[in-house]
């Protein structure tokens, strides 16, 4: 595998206080899909939380007045309205617009969890589009190495939607979103 960007000193609590921790072939593991967030923003989302990867051509969003600043639009996915959001602009880095991308596509990642607001005789599953830098690759991390950092070492724009860190053995820490945190903010706008 080769050598990805590291996450920026401004999401990441020191090194220190971390536990690399050694994987145990007892403990469950979660597969999760890495993706960029900005070009040297590395995070994870659970698979358990995602339906499909789309490359959607900028123009086929259709961009809706009057919203938050990280809301890009809609979309018509299989048929039903969808929104993206922009997940670096959501939790306080650049917004996808101000990257420089070049790209005439997005890369959207479509997150399918269950709102935890909404009462159990009526729960379903909320999807969202989710506008990410670039999709890279899969990644399986033993649950029990996920460390939750100190809220005071991290962006605030990031907390409600930080499951923790994950310090891999080569050293590279990862960012670990809660994809069903993404969706319970949604319900409050």
């Amino acid at each position: 595998m080769s050598n990805f960007p590291s996450i920026p000193n401004s999401l990441l609590p020191p090194a220190e206080t971390l536990d690399t921790g050694s994987v145990s072939s007892s403990t469950a593991s979660e597969q999760f899909l890495r993706l960029h967030l900005v070009p040297e923003t590395t995070a994870l989302l659970p698979m358990r939380q995602l339906t499909e990867v789309l490359s959607i051509p900028i123009g086929q969003i259709v961009p809706i007045p009057h919203m938050p600043a990280w809301t890009i639009g809609v979309y018509n996915w299989r048929g039903e309205i969808l929104w993206m959001l922009d997940l670096g602009h959501l939790i306080g880095l650049t917004p996808w617009y101000q990257q420089g991308s070049g790209t005439s596509n997005h890369s959207v990642v479509v997150l399918n969890a269950h709102n935890p607001n909404t009462n159990s005789t009526n729960s379903k599953s909320q999807m969202l589009g989710l506008v990410v830098n670039r999709v890279e690759d899969l990644e399986w991390c033993d649950r029990d190495l996920i460390q939750s950092p100190l809220s005071s070492n991290v962006n605030a724009e990031l907390v409600p939607f930080l499951r923790g860190y994950w310090l891999k053995p080569n050293g590279e820490m990862l960012v670990v979103l809660d994809g069903e945190a993404i969706i319970a903010a949604m319900a409050n706008w």
